[in-house]
């Protein structure tokens, strides 16, 4: 069995580019699917945070409409009370990445607002990056590489091939024209060779232990990957 490390952002909000604070947090279904494939498999799960707070599930992720209808909402609202782990995080400056056999970042814009910027989960990847061990991270949760820095002061991921949220798809969420700046925009800058599927669809790139998914779509397949380097 292996324990695996769930990094969720501790975000209740997103700042935009005009200052309002746009309610958010983590997205559902990028938590409750991985967490479904790793603990059916027999692993062992573990929720962190900044500060140990308990994060906040963005609500527009449990409507019908992102969840292929009615009965997929419910079933990822049943998911969450499922996933009892995220009711008891621990707090992500006490944690020892070298207990954990994985890593993984879901998304949901939150990270956007607090993981970007935090050290101590920049220091995390970092240092998991350079263990070879698996490191999945999806949709908005790449936003948390723009924290990590290597020994020589340049990003961890720089050469990186990866993927995440699209502009084409934050233009498509309704949200390019209000954020303070775009992820996808970011990646690229840092030195990460930025990899674009179709938009909506499921789409994961490999890159040595560094498995990214593009978004909400990609989690399973992105959590099936992991499970193979489990094995």
């Amino acid at each position: 069995m292996a324990k695996i490390l769930f990094v969720v952002s501790g975000a209740d909000h997103w700042t935009l580019a005009d200052g309002t604070a746009h309610p958010t947090g983590f997205w559902a279904e990028e938590a409750v699917a991985p967490y479904r494939a790793f603990t059916a498999a027999g692993h062992e799960v573990v929720v962190a945070t900044p500060g140990g707070v308990v994060p906040t599930v963005d609500r527009g992720s449990l409507a019908p409409d992102v969840n292929g209808g009615q009965e997929g909402a419910d079933a990822v609202a049943a998911g969450l009370e499922e996933f009892e782990e995220l009711r008891r995080p621990v707090a992500l400056e006490d944690v020892d990445p070298d207990a954990y056999d994985a890593v993984f970042y879901p998304g949901g814009h939150g990270p956007m607002e607090d993981l970007a910027v935090d050290p101590v989960s920049g220091r995390l990847l970092a240092r998991v990056l350079a263990s070879g061990k698996p490191l999945g991270v999806v949709c908005h949760g790449p936003a948390a590489l723009l924290a990590a820095t290597g020994p020589d002061g340049r990003s961890a991921f720089a050469g990186y091939r990866l993927t995440g949220f699209t502009n084409t798809e934050e233009t498509q969420a309704g949200f390019a024209d209000k954020a303070k700046w775009l992820l996808q925009d970011r990646l690229v800058a840092l030195g990460a060779d930025f990899q674009e599927g179709e938009a909506w669809a499921p789409f994961v790139i490999t890159d040595r232990n560094l498995i990214t998914g593009q978004n909400p779509a990609s989690s399973v397949p992105l959590a099936a990957e992991m499970l193979n380097r489990l094995g």
